[in-house]
């Protein structure tokens, strides 16, 4: 599918789409698209009221089909994207090969996010189905979507949306794959294979390099799987940079809890467990990809937490890369044990000026937010200050939580330096980013965000429950905001 600027409107256009916002021109807007195409204005007054993804259908004398979508009073990002994304998902069967979207009365800051959506839309979830896939023209190499618009900075839109989108489609792609179709090292691959598309180092530590450098406490987790983990550091640097940001993302490619198995009932949805790591690797592409002025450091440590004779076990004191040692209460508390190598493995060979983890981490923090938002924990209130301003510009909601040393006590061991798990009934988040917090070496910028709710969720695009690519659009406009 391509996605063109136009400045005037082919009278020979089949399909058009008009987005109307909730506001005091809303009116005059609905009357022009009336008159301009002969469509009854009472009827459309009656049957359409611009609420957000709402849409009504019209045809013009000259057999147009008039899409009119409504976006709302004071759409955020990710309301435009659901609302384009909607659309196209609901319609894509009976639109032709071409459409043309009317944004001229919208905002050029918006533009992007009309695009975004229009792409998501196309989406197919139906990853290993044999048989023939529907087509449908607009989403086909020759589909055509115009955007008509006389501001100037709609190709760069253009150009920004079409780069988002493609990459979160393939943070779709990893997060709804099963997890035998995503080992670690298939992982290991993506970003290889990602690093040389867009020009960005990437360095694989295999199973033997980290024994040798000992990151104990992945090779841990992994330890019980016939997959061996793998420690992914991808590195992007602008010639332009100014500041340093690392990023670790938890990469367990399926977690049965290990020797303190889950519940049979929702395993199944466990392929989801590297949310982190998608959000990572999206971000790290788009950095590349459209050349922001930064010094970005990617890690993902990767893995299985598998049952097996030689899974680690409740009980056991492990290493870790920083030196400490780790008492093993909960074999299901597996995610912190790889991003305490991951974290400190950052701090120590790349010294970033900002730290950013993100974890589908615990049920705590679902059952804390649900799955319309993540947890925020920092003790940088600068830096809660710019990740909030994103989350709030982007609708990937954060919200802060405490980070307090009270709760030190619930990681502290008898027999080791720290315990992975408090064994408590409360405070599971919180508990879990203080044990983090020990592995960063007391860095003053970091943050640590929960995704467990809202990396993979039910949505209205899909009938069961998918990626969501939550994290990828956040993180790139904290960048953005602080460059």
């Amino acid at each position: 599918m391509k996605i063109n600027h136009i400045s005037q409107l082919n009278p020979d256009t089949k399909v058009i789409i008009f987005s109307f916002l909730q506001d005091d021109n809303f009116e005059t807007h609905l009357q022009k698209v009336s008159n301009d195409f002969k469509l009854n204005l009472e009827l459309l007054k009656q049957d359409f009221k611009g609420d957000l993804k709402d849409f009504q259908i019209a045809y013009s004398l000259n057999n147009q089909k008039v899409i009119l979508l409504g976006l709302g009073k004071n759409p955020n990002s990710s309301d435009i994207i659901k609302a384009f994304r909607t659309l196209f998902l609901k319609q894509k069967s009976k639109l032709s090969n071409e459409v043309t979207i009317d944004v001229q009365n919208l905002p050029d800051n918006l533009i992007e996010y009309v695009v975004i959506g229009s792409m998501l839309g196309g989406y197919n979830l139906d990853l290993y189905k044999t048989e023939d896939k529907k087509t449908f023209p607009i989403f086909e190499k020759n589909g055509l979507i115009n955007i008509l618009s006389t501001s100037e900075t709609t190709q760069k839109a253009i150009i920004r949306g079409k780069a988002i989108s493609k990459t979160q489609m393939q943070m779709f792609d990893l997060m709804n794959a099963p997890a035998n179709k995503k080992t670690p090292y298939i992982l290991a691959k993506w970003a290889v294979d990602s690093g040389k598309k867009f020009d960005y180092s990437v360095t694989i530590l295999e199973k033997q390099q980290l024994k040798s450098q000992k990151l104990d406490a992945l090779l841990a987790v992994g330890q019980g799987s016939e997959h061996p983990p793998v420690l992914i550091i991808m590195e992007y640097k602008s010639p332009e940079a100014k500041q340093k940001v690392g990023l670790v993302g938890k990469g367990v490619t399926f977690d049965t809890g290990g020797i303190s198995i889950k519940s049979s009932t929702n395993m199944h949805l466990m392929k989801s467990d590297m949310g982190g790591a998608a959000a990572v690797f999206g971000t790290i592409e788009l950095a590349a990809k459209l050349k922001l002025p930064v010094h970005l450091v990617g890690i993902v440590p990767a893995c299985e937490n598998s049952v097996d004779a030689k899974s680690f076990k409740p009980s056991d004191v492990i290493g870790s890369y920083s030196g400490k040692t780790i008492e093993i209460i909960d074999t299901d508390a597996e995610g912190r044990l790889i991003l305490a190598d991951g974290l400190n493995y950052l701090v120590k060979n790349y010294q970033p000026d900002t730290m950013i983890d993100l974890a589908t981490l615990t049920g705590s923090c679902v059952a804390t937010l649900g799955y319309h938002a993540a947890g925020m924990f920092t003790n940088d209130d600068e830096l809660a200050k710019n990740l909030s301003k994103a989350a709030d510009q982007t609708g990937e909601r954060l919200w802060r939580l405490p980070l307090w040393d009270v709760y030190k006590e619930d990681i502290s061991s008898d027999i080791a330096d720290v315990r992975n798990y408090s064994g408590k009934p409360m405070a599971g988040a919180i508990s879990a980013t203080k044990f983090l917090e020990v592995f960063t070496e007391n860095h003053q910028n970091w943050a640590h965000l929960d995704i467990a709710g809202t990396a993979f969720g039910d949505i209205e695009f899909a009938p069961q429950r998918t990626g969501t690519a939550f994290g990828v659009r956040l993180l790139l406009e904290y960048l953005e905001n602080i460059l």
